[in-house]
């Protein structure tokens, strides 16, 4: 895998629990502002701008790094875990990465793409008029 250069932009979706949760914790643990969250699900939000089209992000989670590379599906996450501080996360990225971890993650990773939204459906919060998940 390519080193990471942060600081690095996280495209999640957010309508996702799972993913919105996740993204939160990493942010959580992003001491030195490496992390920059980016929330596919929000209105506005232009893929065109990077070259993809909206049934690209949704396939999969994207990191795009400042060298202008992207970072796909099960390899975001050790691109996420280069930026941020400490051991805990260096070793989770080689461990990852290594071959028969690797490839049984990759499996895990686009089932759960797949059907996130099935597994994990979103429960609205309307406490103040407005139906959306608060994720960050």
């Amino acid at each position: 895998m390519k080193k990471v250069q942060p600081p690095i932009m996280i495209f999640f979706d957010g309508s996702c629990s799972v993913c919105a949760s996740e993204s939160r914790h990493y942010k959580s643990k992003d001491l030195h502002g490496q992390l920059l969250l980016v929330d596919i699900s929000e209105e506005g939000f232009e893929p065109e701008r990077y070259g993809k089209t909206m049934d690209d992000f949704m396939a999969q989670m994207h990191v795009l790094d400042q060298q202008g590379q992207f970072f796909l599906g099960v390899n975001a996450f050790p691109a996420i875990w280069q930026a941020l501080p400490g051991r805990f996360f260096a070793f989770f990225a080689m461990f990852l990465m290594l071959p028969g971890v690797h490839i049984v993650a990759q499996l895990a990773y686009v089932l759960f793409a797949r059907y996130r939204k099935k597994l994990f459906p979103v429960k609205d919060k309307c406490d103040s008029g407005t139906c959306r998940i608060n994720h960050l």
